[in-house]
């Protein structure tokens, strides 16, 4: 499989990115070619053609049965791997308005940009239409809104005090929180109960060979059960990120255990940030 993203305002001849990916069998791309192959997109239409060497960031090696392998070895890369061959047909400079979209919605910040446009180029020119988008007035004409545009990149805009938050991926159990991220004075006691099953099988055959005796395999099965910690401790109150990881590292809990802590101290309001789980 062979994918690329197509750039905005991409020309006839251009060089892109390129990945490839086995679909089949393969064991490893390594050392690989891939040969002239047509990018289409959801029309059906050939926008890029893709061919040259592949890049595999794994390597790995087998004998007799045994194998070792260092990151994954069927995905790679062709670095301007791809030729545009299609331009896509673009209306910009044809109206005389412009939206900017914001990668994360905030009122604060669309406010703020239209005010620092329309400080530079006039009041009405720029208009928040919600958290998202900027919307700027400006004459016809792709030299004129390149002219504009250039200018309104090189504008300062303060960043406003973003929200309190903190991502837990549940699947790989890292935790990751802002600066913004408080807490309150609060008490956790976390255990670990760990359960670990031994099974092992005993043969039993019987000494008699005229006796009619059978060879029988018997399961036997071992359970344990071990609880450690359980103690309870103090966490003190914490404004700042460094002071909240202070207080966390000196819980000694995993990251995995972690993930729960901090959900059951935002269920007791010690957490005050919003929990984001991927």
């Amino acid at each position: 499989m062979v994918t690329a993203s197509y750039p905005a305002f991409a020309r006839q001849g251009q060089t892109i990115d390129v990945v490839v990916s086995s679909m089949g069998n393969a064991k490893s791309l390594r050392g690989g070619t891939l040969l002239m192959t047509p990018l289409k997109g959801v029309d059906s239409q050939v926008y890029a053609l893709a061919q040259g060497n592949i890049l595999v960031g794994g390597a790995g090696a087998s004998a007799g049965g045994s194998s070792v392998q260092v990151n994954q070895l069927n995905g790679g890369r062709i670095t301007n791997g791809a030729i545009i061959e299609r331009e896509l047909p673009t209306q910009f400079g044809a109206g005389n308005t412009i939206n900017l979209q914001l990668n994360n919605e905030d009122f604060t910040m669309a406010q703020q940009i239209a005010d620092t446009i329309n400080r530079s180029r006039g009041y009405g020119n720029a208009t928040a239409l919600d958290a998202r988008t900027v919307q700027i007035r400006t004459s016809t004409g792709s030299s004129n809104q390149v002219r504009m545009l250039a200018d309104i990149q090189n504008m300062e805009v303060n960043v406003p005090v973003q929200d309190a938050k903190v991502i837990i991926n549940s699947r790989t159990g890292s935790v990751v929180m802002n600066r913004e991220v408080s807490l309150d004075s609060c008490a956790v006691a976390q255990g670990n109960l760990s359960v670990t099953v031994n099974r092992s099988a005993n043969v039993s055959q019987p000494n008699t060979p005229f006796g009619g005796g059978q060879t029988v395999v018997t399961p036997q099965t071992q359970i344990d059960m071990r609880q450690s910690g359980g103690s309870l401790q103090s966490v003190r109150s914490s404004a700042n990120l460094n002071s909240v990881v202070r207080a966390l590292n000196a819980l000694g809990a995993t990251p995995m255990d972690l993930m729960s802590i901090l959900q059951s101290m935002q269920s007791a309001g010690c957490l005050r940030a919003k929990l984001e789980i991927i």
